[in-house]
């Protein structure tokens, strides 16, 4: 890629919005960074902008490609029902010190394509059950964290396979730092407006307090109840220590939980999932009381069968999350082949567990009684893309009527 002053100056921007934004760093506040090799000169920034920001001791895990593909490929069958107690240890080192943790995203989305499912599977279990401790500090949000993603060749060559690879690195950057506000002469002060927005449309649908949702799409016939609890939130964060963070950037969601098992009929996904290096494609689901009992999939049926396999929580929702069908990153038309992109570009579900931030009290509830307010519980929680320009959503109100929430895919209000 074609190195200038201008692109110097907008990766500085970016490192510097993930610093003082994503994670919020605080001053003596120690940043953990996980992020692939090819990430390198994004990173170093990252680190100078934290030390800049007063940080104590800043950390990068790196990941190759090639090595965890030789590793799915040739690691003994018992590899993947482990997890290593050093990398549990450091992950729960960030927790026991209020760190910040911050993922760098630039993965080749077929990366594992053709790996046994029952490998990765294995694998999700075991990483799961080890990092039970760090996942429950980020869906509590005590710790500030977040994920942002750079160009690779792998992952630019599958979003534009028409172009020349030094335009195919040049146009997904472009795309990138559109889609995260860089460009402008300043994007901090650019993001805390939009978040002002998003806050907006997440508090017109708490004042609704709505039982439940119903989406009507080709393909997609869906009711989704709601606790009468429940709380719509924005991809703007606190922790308990009042720091504000924003876990993925970009974001365009306004986002709260489904009752575990009031969940009932059909949804159709309308763009590919990127899920553990394979791409699963035109998928089915249909839902009874919560619990997904048929499938169906064009590309990648036995990795999404094994993903909802997972664990009994993993064959129910977690999350829904509007997402307007105009919106920066669906405007581009592009399609990333990554979801913490696509989401943002999508109405959107996850399967899985559900995040205690979005009832009310929600941080302090026991196990029990999470359970029996609806939220799910699983080790893994994985968000596939449903809406589209001829989606229609109708909120449901506590006398039986309904109120339209969205129309041809764009808010109704």
């Amino acid at each position: 890629m074609t190195i200038h002053k201008d692109f110097q100056h907008k990766l500085d921007q970016y490192a510097e919005l993930a610093v003082k934004v994503a994670v919020n760093v605080q001053p003596d506040q120690d940043l953990w960074v996980a992020a692939p090799l090819g990430t390198e000169e994004l990173v170093r920034k990252i680190v100078r902008h934290a030390y800049m920001a007063g940080a104590k001791s800043v950390h990068v895990q790196w990941e190759d490609e090639e090595i965890i593909r030789t590793h799915y490929e040739l690691a003994p069958e018992e590899t993947f029902q482990q997890f290593p107690i050093w990398l549990s240890d450091a992950h729960e080192w960030v927790v026991d010190r209020k760190g910040a943790f911050l993922q760098v995203e630039a993965h080749d989305p077929d990366l594992l394509k053709g790996i046994d499912p029952e490998r990765i599977q294995d694998f999700e279990k075991a990483k799961g059950l080890a990092l039970d401790r760090f996942f429950e500090a980020i869906d509590n949000d005590s710790i500030s964290w977040s994920i942002i993603a750079m160009p690779s060749k792998k992952w630019a060559n599958k979003v534009f396979p028409h172009l020349q690879q030094e335009q195919q690195m040049e146009s997904l950057w472009d795309r990138i730092f559109t889609a995260v506000r860089i460009g402008s002469k300043d994007p901090v002060t650019e993001w805390r407006s939009h978040i002002d927005t998003l806050k907006g449309k997440a508090n017109q649908l708490n004042e609704m307090k709505l039982t439940g949702l119903h989406y009507t799409a080709d393909g997609t016939d869906l009711t989704i109840e709601l606790h009468e609890d429940h709380l719509w939130l924005t991809g703007a964060s606190k922790t308990p220590a009042g720091i504000d963070f924003i876990a993925n950037m970009p974001t365009e969601e306004v986002y709260t939980f489904p009752v575990r098992t009031g969940v009932n009929g059909t949804v159709k996904s309308t763009k590919p999932l990127a899920y553990n290096g394979n791409v699963i494609e035109g998928f089915t689901l249909t839902f009874e009381k919560g619990k997904i009992v048929e499938m169906d999939a064009i590309e990648g049926l036995d990795i999404l069968k094994k993903l909802i396999e997972t664990d009994e929580g993993a064959s129910y929702l977690g999350e829904v999350a509007l997402v307007p069908h105009h919106s920066p990153i669906s405007d581009t038309g592009i399609l990333f082949f990554n979801t913490l992109f696509d989401e943002n570009a999508s109405n959107h579900l996850a399967i899985g567990s559900a995040y205690p931030t979005c009832i009310k009290d929600g941080n302090i509830l026991s196990d029990e009684e999470k359970e029996e307010k609806g939220l799910n519980e699983s080790i893994v929680h994985e968000d596939f893309m449903i809406g589209s320009d001829h989606m229609n959503i109708d909120g449901i109100r506590h006398d039986g009527s309904k109120v339209a929430i969205f129309r041809n895919g764009n808010w109704a209000f």
